[in-house]
Parts: C-alpha cells; sequence; structure tokens
C-alpha cells in the first residue's frame, strides 16, 4: 500500500509540474499508468 501511495504522490507532482499542454497531460498519464503496471506485476 505505500509503494501505491508513493507512485500516486509522484504521478501527482509530475502532472502538477509538467502538465502546460494536452500533450503533455498525456504523456503524465501514460507513465502512470506504467509505474501502476510495473507496481501490480
Amino acid at each position: 500500500m505505500n509503494r501505491l501511495n508513493l507512485i500516486l504522490a509522484f504521478v501527482a507532482a509530475l502532472a502538477l509540474s509538467a502538465c502546460n499542454t494536452v500533450q503533455g497531460v498525456g504523456k503524465d498519464i501514460q507513465a502512470g499508468g506504467k509505474a501502476v503496471e510495473k507496481v501490480a506485476k
């Protein structure tokens, strides 16, 4: 559970710091999905 919280916090930080365009939002969501996928394995 702690790892999931850490990943979600990381994704949120990325979203807040790097999402200036719609393309940036898409990349951040994709990166977050990959991180969650990695933890699920």
